[in-house]
């Protein structure tokens, strides 16, 4: 198919035909088809590297996590990567790990009660200031008065329904609620 419509295209010597323009877009269509391009000329990680590199940062997220090293994980050079990194996840691989980091402290936030100290040295975060930082830019809040607001919804939400709406009793008779 592809040789005829080379062919055919080939033999087209009017450059002014209607047909001459359909048939080289009908060309270059079949062409993607056939051989399409390799997925890292679209400047794109592949799956595998976007698996294994954002699995390296998840496994070290508390300890510091070099461009380098996620550079030797896929066999690229840092601006390669770099580049590539940013068109996979739209944001720089530093941005994507303090994100990520911010993500795993909100989560201990919620499901711990250790301090924000703990939380951030945990999260892998220089100190609690550092935390607080780039959690204010991240959620518009201070990390404390964030936990206190969705520590109370998820407190909430992680009780069993029956005692969410139970009537509170004292001495087997009903206290009004509050």
């Amino acid at each position: 198919m592809m040789k005829l419509l080379e062919a055919a295209v080939g033999q087209l010597h009017d450059l002014q035909h209607p047909a001459h323009g359909a048939l080289l877009e009908a060309a270059s269509l079949l062409r993607q088809q056939i051989n399409p391009r390799p997925a890292w000329e679209g400047g794109r990680l592949l799956a595998w590297q976007v698996h294994k590199v954002h699995d390296h940062i998840d496994s070290h997220i508390t300890g510091p996590i070099l461009v380098a090293d996620l550079c030797a994980l896929i066999q690229r050079s840092e601006a390669h990567f770099s580049r590539s990194f940013k068109r996979t996840f739209g944001e720089s691989p530093h941005s994507f790990v303090i994100r990520r980091r911010v993500e795993l402290a909100a989560q201990y936030m919620l499901t711990t009660d250790a301090s924000l100290s703990d939380i951030a040295s945990q999260c892998g975060f220089a100190d609690q200031a550092h935390l607080c930082k780039h959690f204010r830019h991240s959620f518009g809040e201070t990390p404390a008065a964030w936990r206190r607001v969705n520590r109370m919804q998820h407190d909430a939400k992680a009780r069993p329904p029956v005692e969410r709406y139970a009537i509170p009793w004292r001495n087997g008779a009903p206290v009004a609620a509050v």
